[in-house]
C-alpha cells in the first residue's frame, strides 16, 4: 500500500512531473516543426524516414547537375545556330554577287567592284562564325569536335555535332579565283553549291539537336517537381495541424503546471496534524 501523507515521497508530484515533463516534450518538438516547417529534420525525428529523404535529397542534386550541363550544351547549340543563320541570311546576297560576276558584258572596273562586295560578304560569313562561341565552344569552327552532356541520372547523353565544314566551306568560297566570268560561274556552280549545302545540313542538324535538348530538359523539370513533391510527403509538416497542436500543447502545460504546483502544497498539510 502506498504512502499518501509522507513529506518524503509526493506520488501525485511524481505523476504531475512526469505528465508536465511529457507535454513539454511535445511542446519542443511541435514547436521545432513550426520553426522548421518539417516534421522530420534529422535522424532522431524518424531515422528511417530521414535516411530516405536525404537519399532522395541527394537524387534532387543530381537532376539539378544535369539540368545544369543540358543548359550549357542548350546555350552552346544555340549560339552555333544562330552563327549558321547569319551565314545562311549572307547566302543570298552571295548568290547574287557571283551571278553578276558571272556576267561577261561587265567591264574591269565593274568586276573590281562586285569583287570587293564578295569579299566584304565573305569576310562577315567568317566572322559570324568566329564569334559563334558560347563558354568557349565553338560548334562550327575549323576542327570543332561534338558536344556530349548527361541527359539522365542513369548516364544517358545527347550530343551536339560539330558542323565544321560550315567553316571549311566558307574559306573555300573565299580563296576561289573571281578573275574571270568563267570563274564565277564555276564557284557558283561547285563552292557556292556546296556552302549552301552545307549551311543547311548544319541547321537541320543543329536544330533537332538542341530541340531534344529542350525537351529532355523539360521533361527533368518535370521529374523534380514530382520527386520535390514525394520529399514534401516524407517530411514536410502539416502546419495546419501543427498549430493547432501547438495550442493544444500550451493549454496542457499550464495546467499540468497547475497541477504539479497543487501537488507540491500537500505535503504542507500534514502540517495542520501537529496544531
Amino acid at each position: 500500500m502506498a504512502i499518501q501523507n509522507s513529506i518524503l515521497t509526493n506520488p501525485s508530484a511524481f505523476t504531475a512531473l512526469r505528465t508536465l515533463n511529457s507535454i513539454n516534450r511535445g511542446l519542443d518538438t511541435t514547436q521545432n516543426r513550426v520553426s522548421t516547417g518539417l516534421k522530420v529534420s534529422g535522424a532522431l525525428d524518424n531515422a528511417s524516414s530521414f535516411a530516405i529523404a536525404q537519399g532522395i535529397r541527394a537524387e534532387l542534386s543530381g537532376i539539378d547537375a544535369v539540368a545544369q550541363g543540358l543548359n550549357n550544351a542548350k546555350g552552346i547549340g544555340n549560339v552555333a545556330i544562330a552563327g549558321v543563320t547569319g551565314v545562311s541570311n549572307l547566302l543570298s546576297d552571295i548568290r547574287g554577287k557571283l551571278t553578276e560576276l558571272a556576267n561577261e558584258g561587265i567591264t574591269t572596273a565593274q568586276r573590281d567592284i562586285l569583287e570587293a562586295d564578295f569579299n566584304e560578304l565573305v569576310s562577315q560569313a567568317a566572322n559570324f562564325i568566329a564569334n559563334a562561341s558560347f563558354n568557349g565552344v565553338n560548334l562550327i569552327s575549323s576542327g570543332a569536335g561534338s558536344v556530349n552532356t548527361l541527359s539522365n541520372l542513369a548516364g544517358g547523353t545527347l550530343s551536339l555535332t560539330a558542323q565544321s565544314a560550315v567553316t571549311t566551306q566558307v574559306g573555300n568560297i573565299a580563296t576561289a579565283s573571281l578573275a574571270t566570268a568563267t570563274n564565277a560561274q564555276s564557284i557558283l556552280a561547285n563552292e557556292f553549291s556546296n556552302l549552301e549545302s552545307v549551311v543547311n545540313t548544319a541547321l537541320g542538324s543543329l536544330g533537332a539537336e538542341v530541340r531534344a535538348l529542350n525537351l529532355q530538359t523539360q521533361f527533368l523539370e518535370q521529374i523534380r517537381d514530382a520527386t520535390e513533391e514525394g520529399l514534401g510527403n516524407i517530411v514536410d509538416a502539416d502546419l495546419a495541424r501543427e498549430s493547432a497542436r501547438l495550442t493544444s500543447l500550451q493549454v496542457q502545460q499550464q495546467l499540468s503546471t497547475q497541477t504539479l504546483g497543487i501537488a507540491n502544497q500537500r505535503p504542507q498539510s500534514l502540517l495542520g496534524l501537529f496544531r
